[in-house]
């Protein structure tokens, strides 16, 4: 019977023999490690192109990568189409808005030519101000603020306020400067004097010397 040593290692020089290869991995070995496959299936970190293994597994993983780069890049573009696309429909509407109020007020200047040239000045401007007032009516601007109206902290801007016997609640007694809305929109509001109702201390003390006064 013949023994052979078919150790890599001389185990009285601890040195590598002469003519010994290192041993191939074992296939457990490859597998413990992770494969290529099990990488794309989300099992561990995925590689960056320049790491993919070579062979059929690095190859389908090469393929998996380009195509989800190519979605990315396919999303990406979308996007910054439709942003791109939001913006100048922004800027059309826009313009188109203001166009046609800009168009609406072309009669009132027609008009104002008009006035330069009439002699009674009052009545040409005052038919300016009316074709103004028509035209913004038509655009659905309203105006707003009468005396005599409770006063609406929400609709009215209280210039001046002095307390009066003759109202039972705040009242918007002079309009100093007209308020506009749009529908719901509070384009401006109405500056006016309020005149409200004296504090009941004042009121009492009032009614105390009018009595003492009449018994007198």
């Amino acid at each position: 019977m013949v023994i052979r040593d078919k150790r890599r290692i001389d185990p009285d020089t601890l040195q590598l023999r002469p003519g010994a290869e290192e041993r191939p991995a074992k296939p457990s070995d490859q597998q413990g490690a992770g494969s290529p496959a099990s990488a794309l299936l989300g099992g561990g970190a995925e590689p960056s192109p320049g790491q993919v293994p070579a062979g059929a597994d690095g190859e389908s993983l090469r393929a998996a990568l380009a195509e989800r780069t190519q979605d990315l890049q396919r999303v990406k573009a979308e996007y910054d189409n439709f942003r791109r696309r939001v913006q100048r429909e922004r800027l059309a509407i826009h313009a188109s808005a203001v166009a046609e109020v800009l168009r609406s007020l072309l009669p009132i200047l027609d008009t104002i030519d008009r006035a330069r040239a009439h002699e009674d000045t009052a009545a040409a401007f005052d038919t300016v101000a009316r074709s103004l007032e028509e035209q913004l009516a038509a655009l659905g601007v309203q105006q707003f603020g009468t005396e005599g109206e409770p006063f609406d902290p929400t609709l009215h801007e209280a210039v001046t306020s002095t307390e009066s016997d003759r109202v039972d609640r705040p009242t918007c007694t002079q309009i100093l400067r007209t308020g506009y809305r749009l529908g719901e929109v509070l384009l401006r509001p109405a500056q006016v004097a309020v005149e409200q109702p004296p504090a009941p201390d004042r009121q009492s003390a009032g009614s105390s010397v009018s009595d003492r006064t009449d018994s007198a």
